[in-house]
């Protein structure tokens, strides 16, 4: 029914551009304000894709604030809109006031004007790092406030800001089925390896990348009634070796051997609206 629906919406919208005209990709998604009608679908990948019948996460709750507000990037499929406000609440239970919400996906998903590669689907969001000091902030203290980081300047061991309530917020965001993986700071995720005594199954879906020490990267898998392009299951085993390893790199960078550039990479900020699936083309257009 959803491919029945964005197939005759593409066609119906075939000559919304000229022939000619071969925009960017992420400046056709980036003008949208609102999102499509329909029913919820995310589409394509989560570095090249776009989310139909998106909803907004409200901008303050009693457990959340969403930051940034000025990007318009609070919206989601309804899925991760329900797994960002269940998450906000186990925050709670872990001792904080709930949480910050950074950038989660435009209202029409698709490429960003700055910043995230992926993000396009609706079904990734950045949680702060820092406990909320309050969750009364105004619309422009959202925008100068900043969080804080987990480790220290090298990210060679942990920084004064972590404590067990940030595991036990992540934990509860791994063990959530919906959840395909979760990036944050490798040093997090060797002292959340250290830290779990019992179950350590979760820690598979806890993937280590650099740049996140200030916020932790969570990504649903494909919602029921979408036509995403499935991504591959993360290494067998719960990766702390794996994290230990980029510790040990950081430490002496004489070990890391040089890996050459892909030639065929393109940064999804320079897709052509063209080179988008076809359903997202007509999503990016839709009035």
């Amino acid at each position: 029914m959803i491919r029945k629906f964005l197939s005759m919406l593409a066609l119906s919208l075939a000559a919304a551009l000229p022939a000619a005209a071969d925009p960017l990709a992420k400046d056709v998604f980036g003008a949208n304000r609102g999102p499509t009608g329909g029913r919820p679908a995310a589409i394509g990948f989560y570095s090249k894709g776009c989310v139909t019948g998106a909803v907004q996460l409200p901008e303050t709750g009693p457990t959340w604030q969403a930051m940034r507000l000025s990007r318009n990037r609070n919206w989601g499929h309804p899925e991760l809109v329900n797994f960002v406000i269940g998450l906000s609440q186990a925050a709670r239970q872990a001792g904080w006031k709930g949480l910050y919400i950074g950038d989660m996906s435009q209202p029409r998903g698709g490429p960003m004007v700055t910043g995230h590669a992926s993000h396009q689907m609706g079904l990734d969001a950045d949680i702060w790092l820092m406990p909320p000091p309050s969750l009364q902030l105004s619309p422009g203290q959202r925008e100068g406030i900043s969080s804080v980081s987990v480790t220290n300047g090298k990210g060679t061991a942990l920084s004064g800001n972590w404590s067990a309530s940030h595991m036990q917020i992540i934990r509860a965001a791994a063990r959530d089925p919906r959840v395909e993986r979760i990036f944050i700071d490798p040093m997090a995720k060797v002292a959340m390896c250290q830290m779990e005594k019992g179950n350590r199954s979760w820690l598979r879906k806890v993937r280590p990348i650099n740049g996140h020490q200030y916020h932790f990267h969570v990504r649903l898998s494909c919602p029921a009634g979408s036509a995403c392009q499935q991504q591959d299951a993360p290494p067998a085993g719960d990766g702390c070796a794996e994290a230990a390893e980029w510790i040990k790199n950081r430490i002496d960078p004489s070990r890391v051997k040089p890996v050459p550039p892909d030639p065929d990479y393109r940064h999804p900020r320079s897709y052509r609206l063209s080179e988008m699936p076809r359903q997202c083309q007509a999503v990016a257009t839709a009035r």
